[in-house]
């Protein structure tokens, strides 16, 4: 069971991810379209449905499988680098949060942001997957 509870929070995280690349990308785009424009409208969509069809399952599923691995394989008790792997998920989350806040703007058209803080709002998910990946494979400490 272990082994198959590690492979759908790999699943997860890969579309978790792919989620948190995009949406910035969508957000740059739509920077672009007029507001109420028929472009507006359908990257509205277009953000909503990822949102809320693939980012918000997929991050649920990742720290559900995630939590169960590390209770299950006792890596609370194992060293420091589930710590702070779980430090770096926990911002993950934040930016996730704030890519939500971000949507719902677009959706009532109040955006704030421009493509220039989009484009390094993008920058975020990867770092943090980078930072992610080298803890759980190396396990410095």
């Amino acid at each position: 069971m272990y082994e198959w509870m590690k492979a759908l929070h790999v699943i997860s995280v890969i579309a978790w991810m792919a989620g948190l690349f995009y949406l910035p990308r969508l957000f740059v785009y739509h920077c672009q379209a007029k507001a109420g424009s028929e472009q507006s409208e359908l990257f509205k969509v277009m953000e909503r449905r990822l949102l809320r069809a693939i980012m918000n399952p997929a991050m649920i599923a990742t720290w559900a499988f995630g939590l169960y691995l590390a209770v299950v394989g006792g890596w609370f008790t194992n060293g420091g680098w589930l710590h702070a792997k779980l430090a770096l998920v926990v911002l993950m989350t934040v930016m996730h949060m704030a890519m939500a806040r971000w949507r719902k703007a677009f959706e009532e058209d109040r955006n704030v942001h421009s493509e220039k803080f989009y484009r390094f709002a993008n920058e975020g998910p990867t770092l943090l997957m980078i930072g992610i990946v080298i803890l759980v494979i190396v396990k410095p400490f």
